[in-house]
């Protein structure tokens, strides 16, 4: 089976359309077209439903697909180790950090590493940890951070941070007077949150079906600064880490009643191959966490 003819399917499966994939590969669609039905004559297998040209993967497509994305990963994965053992370390990161932590506690830690590793290209993807989680999964990233009660079995996990959840509200909200917040009085109150995806929506959301409850969702919104505006308003109240509140006056965090930790992690693909320069990374993490942990005890 040709490996060029694999790669050929799974573009055309991704775009769902022999023209796309064409364009993204940067070559003559007829060229596609010929090695589809050269694969499909191999395997006597018909992979693709061509109707009023929308097109969709059969039964059997569905499975080579599955196959066709780990032959590719490993394919990749074997040429960047065959590079690194050559000396050609390509030096790229590609990690995925939820928007809260990369606004908030991640800055300092890319910039020392950033200034530490200058020659390492640093790329930096934003989005919720379901999200991340799925790229991380399909190869499309190297590296993400990742609520640990969201891990699968297909990767391997380092836990950097555990941090409170707490509950945000104006320094002149009944809470505030409050030393925690229970479960019950969270969600009689209008919130603001995270869209799905996003681990403290998903946080909530599962203590909400746990409590069997409908949370009073008002305002949805990934943008942080747009979340503290809204409570500082008095709109609605919501739940974030105490870091994100540190430099707001008018905003205080209490813990729950019920504490909820988030173990936060640094994950990767089991199985597949950690390039020297993420290696580098994940080393430089753990470091940095360790090092915190040292200074906050001696406090």
């Amino acid at each position: 089976m040709d490996i060029k003819h694999l790669t050929y399917f799974k573009t055309v499966t991704d775009f769902s359309s022999f023209t796309k994939a064409a364009e993204h590969l940067h070559i003559a669609q007829p060229a596609i077209s010929m090695a589809i039905k050269k694969l499909e004559a191999e395997l006597e297998l018909t992979l693709f439903h061509r109707q009023d040209r929308k097109i969709s993967l059969t039964d059997e497509g569905q499975h080579l697909y599955q196959h066709a994305c780990k032959i590719l990963q490993a394919t990749e994965d074997a040429l960047l180790e065959m590079q690194e053992l050559k000396g050609l370390i390509q030096g790229d990161v590609r990690v995925g950090i939820p928007s809260m932590l990369g606004s908030y506690h991640f800055p300092p830690i890319l910039m020392a590493f950033r200034h530490r590793y200058p020659q390492l290209n640093l790329t930096v993807i934003d989005g919720g940890a379901g999200k991340l989680q799925q790229l991380l999964e399909t190869g499309e990233l190297d590296l993400a951070v990742i609520v640990d009660e969201t891990t699968s079995d297909f990767l391997e996990t380092k836990v950097f941070l555990r941090e409170q959840m707490m509950v945000v509200c104006p320094k002149d909200h009944p809470f505030a007077a409050l030393e925690s917040i229970s479960y019950p009085q969270l969600f009689a109150e209008e919130l603001v949150m995270f869209n799905s995806g996003y681990f403290h929506r998903n946080v909530v959301d599962r203590i909400a079906a746990e409590s069997d409850v409908t949370p009073n969702i008002s305002f949805e919104t990934n943008l942080i600064p747009l979340i503290k505006s809204i409570v500082k308003q008095g709109f609605a109240i919501s739940t974030l880490m105490e870091m994100v509140i540190q430099d707001e006056p008018d905003l205080v965090a209490r813990p729950f009643t019920k504490s909820v930790w988030l173990d936060l992690s640094i994950a990767w693909r089991k199985g597949g191959y950690l390039s020297h320069a993420n290696r580098t990374f994940v080393e430089f993490l753990l470091e940095h966490s360790q090092e915190k942990k040292k200074q906050d005890k001696a406090r």
